[in-house]
């Protein structure tokens, strides 16, 4: 059949036969190094499985070993047995249970640290007894004349400049009733103003109520009820028994001056005049403490006084008062200073004195 094909033909026929064996030769070559490739390794077929290589690796990871603490035992020492405490005897008991009894006797000692508005204290204020032993303290008064007392005014913050003013003490004394009406002013603006008014009896002063006005704030009275034996008061809902000798913040100046005028023997230093005090929301027992003389300057002119110290109680928010009063000038107050807790003070120094000749 070649030979009767052209001989172009024939070429053609032979170059495409040349053509398959040559790839298929191709083909073989190609088949075998695949193979051989992967064989070898060359190649990695996907697997779900980890590859062995990473399977040595974590086989032959070695996990450190954390060595265990040691625990070492401390044995505290047994402490010593201590001594039991050996009781007192009894003579140095006594001495406090008596002051314990004495103090719970008192009709007007009651805690006021927290008592502003407190209804149960109320009830315990007013139901207490007359103290005999208070009442046995009597004083011979005898109150000094009417008059007016002018003040210069110095008012010494804890920090800061001080401030000045002035201030005036009026003092009406007629023999049955009495009047003390008080206004002091710093620059220019009244600070306080409070009024005193009662009888005078044979104990001294006997206050029927005690007004407040200070600068902001309302008004208040303190009263005390002659008919229902109770002192009361319009800021707070505390009452207190109405036994005799209570004064208020006003009158207890006075009151002094009466006893330093008719028994200056209770004037000695170190003795302590005891006299229950309402304020304007509550009430307690002042201790007076007689420090001593002391002379003082008063307008230039050096003045003999006693000098008397009401302090507070530990803690107490309230002012602590000096007193200094002149014997040579009817036991007058010549001289006061109020301090604060924080330390502030206001002090008042006698400038001009108006006596009275008519009651």
């Amino acid at each position: 059949m070649t030979t009767d094909m052209p001989p172009t033909q024939q070429r053609a026929k032979r170059v495409r036969l040349s053509m398959g064996w040559l790839f298929v030769l191709i083909a073989s070559v190609l088949l075998h190094l695949i193979v051989i490739s992967w064989a070898r390794g060359f190649i990695h077929l996907p697997s779900t499985s980890a590859p062995d290589d990473i399977l040595v690796i974590d086989a032959t990871l070695e996990v450190p070993i954390i060595p265990k603490p040691v625990i070492v035992a401390v044995v505290k020492p047994k402490p010593k047995p201590r001594p039991r405490p050996v009781a007192p005897p009894p003579a140095e008991i006594a001495a406090p249970a008596a002051d314990i009894a004495t103090a719970s006797n008192d009709p007007h000692t009651t805690d006021t640290s927290n008592t502003e508005t407190s209804t149960t204290d109320t009830a315990s204020a007013a139901s207490n007894t007359p103290d005999e032993k208070t009442n046995a303290v009597s004083y011979t008064i005898d109150l000094p004349p009417s008059a007016e007392l002018k003040y210069d005014i110095q008012k010494t913050p804890k920090e800061g400049a001080p401030m000045y003013g002035s201030g005036t003490i009026s003092w009406h004394n007629n023999g049955g009733t009495y009047t003390v009406d008080g206004d002091f002013g710093i620059l220019f603006i009244t600070a306080l103003r409070f009024k005193s008014t009662g009888t005078i009896e044979d104990i001294g002063i006997v206050p029927e109520l005690y007004s407040e006005k200070r600068f902001r704030k309302s008004e208040t009275n303190t009263h005390f009820h002659r008919e229902r034996n109770t002192i009361s008061f319009s800021a707070s809902t505390l009452s207190y028994p109405r036994t005799g000798g209570e004064q208020d913040r006003a009158s207890i100046i006075w009151q002094l001056a009466g006893i330093g005028r008719g028994d200056p023997a209770k004037f000695v230093p170190g003795a302590s005049i005891d006299l229950f005090v309402a304020g304007t929301r509550n009430a307690e027992t002042w201790h007076i403490l007689v420090v001593g003389q002391e002379e003082i300057q008063v307008d230039g002119v050096s003045t003999n006084t006693w000098h008397v110290v009401r302090s507070p109680k530990n803690g107490s928010y309230d002012q602590k008062l000096d007193i200094w009063l002149a014997p040579q000038q009817q036991w007058y107050p010549i001289r006061l200073r109020y301090t604060e807790a924080t330390g502030d003070y206001l002090d008042m120094t006698l400038s001009k004195l108006n006596v009275s000749s008519v009651p």
